[in-house]
């Protein structure tokens, strides 16, 4: 699996393609923080490859990649006729790598709003399969010092790096000669 920078771990797009691969049909719902969500009736609405190059704050050079997933509220008929099922959503998703191609070991994420709530990508924390449906968990995500891993400073269960500031060695920048994008 490739490294991303700053996380101790990830839900890649094959892991969540097998999960949901696995199961029999059923609806398929997205949860944060024990809650449903994104209510019944949604749509996925986009599915979208993402690279990343990045320079963290010790000028240390990164790139990798996320599968983004935009999924968007239904009109009130859709939502009274229930959850997606997870077939239906692989159906969808098959019929997007047709078209473009999606790495199986890039994170997959989330991506949801409304009129209520700001749009966010939000990362995948685990699948629970349950008789009645399966759940995506979701959490929110976070912003952490990239450089630490580099530098050995721990990361938090918040997604925090502590100990990494601008005044410490692994905020220090880097020689301009170890810079790289390649």
């Amino acid at each position: 699996m490739q490294k991303i920078p700053g996380l101790t771990s990830s839900s890649t797009t094959l892991a969540l393609l097998r999960e949901l691969r696995a199961q029999p049909q059923r609806p398929l719902q997205f949860h944060l923080n024990g809650e449903v969500l994104v209510p019944a009736g949604y749509h996925v609405t986009e599915v979208k490859t993402v690279t990343i190059e990045a320079v963290d704050c010790g000028g240390h050079a990164n790139a990798w990649r996320e599968t983004v997933i935009q999924l968007m509220d239904g009109s009130a008929e859709e939502a009274r006729a229930g959850f997606m099922t997870n077939r239906k959503f692989l159906a969808i998703y098959d019929r997007v790598v047709k078209h473009i191609p999606v790495r199986d070991e890039a994170e997959v994420r989330f991506e949801y709003g409304n009129t209520s709530i700001p749009a966010v990508q939000y990362r995948v924390s685990r699948i629970e399969n349950t008789p009645e449906c399966v759940i995506v968990h979701l959490r929110t995500p976070g912003v952490q010092c990239k450089a630490g891993d580099t530098c050995g400073t721990p990361v938090t269960e918040s997604g925090s790096s502590e100990g990494c500031a601008p005044a410490g060695s692994c905020c220090s920048p880097a020689p301009a000669e170890l810079i790289s994008l390649s």
